[in-house]
């Protein structure tokens, strides 16, 4: 039987990223980017938690002493619940004014990995459209050294997932095209291919892993499904979603038997929305194998 996939809350993101489980905090945390906040849901007891940002929120991590690592518009900062977001640790890519940051994610090695592009919102967070490919991927060391990792070829980067046999995935969402590339030690990937290009439902977004070895991706901009790679790039299943524009997803809770999907509600008409109301809502399904836990960073 197909997994069914449950709406949490009422909670309902214009573009909701970077999810990520905390085993510290028995909690799922998520960005919503346009709506410039950081949510928290806490299974035990069914409750929600918000903290507003004060830029675009892009991407979460978890440190290894405890907190996050933010990603908002151009800059990395430390932050904890409830504190404020003036730490700053790195602004990776100053001298290009019109780019943001857009996907981050903590590496295996403590280090955390985050993508650029040229941005596709105006200052209150409208559609704004793009004119070149110039996002790159770059790493921030746990001493806070920033390395760039590709030359500034990328329309949208999404998808940080480390597969076994030192392998990095990641996705151009522009190009429909999840790209795979050799790591050589810890700061260095080499030998770009492709992994899977040309999915018919939708573009690439956010993924994640299972302990399988598996990459669970999700479809944006109208695909309303994840997909299930196998390690070599081929389609191992389609699991259909209620939400038409998912976005991220990850495992948890205390087994990491849940997985949880992010979705969006951006660039969606008014009537698309009124007959839709559950576009942008948090999603959980049960699809029979477990999660893999988050890296942490330091």
């Amino acid at each position: 039987m197909a997994p069914r996939a449950r709406i949490i809350g009422d909670l309902r993101t214009v573009v909701g990223e970077s999810l990520v489980w905390s085993a510290r905090d028995e909690s799922l945390f998520l960005v919503d980017i346009v709506g410039r906040q950081i949510v928290s849901y806490r299974p035990e007891g069914d409750a929600f938690r918000t903290w507003q940002t004060p830029e675009f929120a892009t991407s979460i991590g978890l440190r290894r002493g405890g907190g996050f690592i933010v990603g908002l518009e151009k800059r990395v900062l430390a932050w904890e619940p409830g504190g404020e977001f003036g730490n700053t640790l790195a602004v990776p890519e100053p001298e290009i004014p019109d780019n943001r940051l857009n996907e981050g994610a903590v590496a295996p090695d403590g280090s955390y990995w985050l993508g650029t592009m040229e941005t596709n919102l105006d200052a209150s967070g409208n559609p704004r459209g793009q004119t070149r490919r110039s996002g790159s991927y770059y790493r921030l060391t746990p001493d806070l050294d920033v390395q760039r990792l590709t030359p500034p070829d990328y329309g949208i980067t999404n998808t940080m997932a480390w597969l076994p046999g030192d392998r990095f995935v990641t996705a151009d969402t522009l190009a429909n095209t999840l790209y795979v590339f050799e790591m050589r030690g810890a700061g260095e990937i080499v030998n770009r291919e492709i992994f899977h290009a040309g999915f018919p439902r939708g573009l690439p977004d956010g993924s994640c892993l299972d302990e399988e070895g598996y990459l669970w991706n999700c479809r944006v901009a109208g695909g309303a499904c994840l997909v299930r790679f196998a390690p070599t790039g081929a389609v191992d299943r389609i699991v259909e979603l209620p939400c038409s524009w998912p976005t991220s997803c990850t495992f948890g809770g205390a087994d990491l038997g849940t997985l949880y999907v992010g979705t969006a509600r951006f660039t969606m008409s008014e009537k698309h929305l009124e007959e839709n109301p559950q576009e942008g809502a948090l999603l959980a399904l049960d699809v029979g194998v477990r999660g893999v836990p988050a890296h942490l960073f330091g």
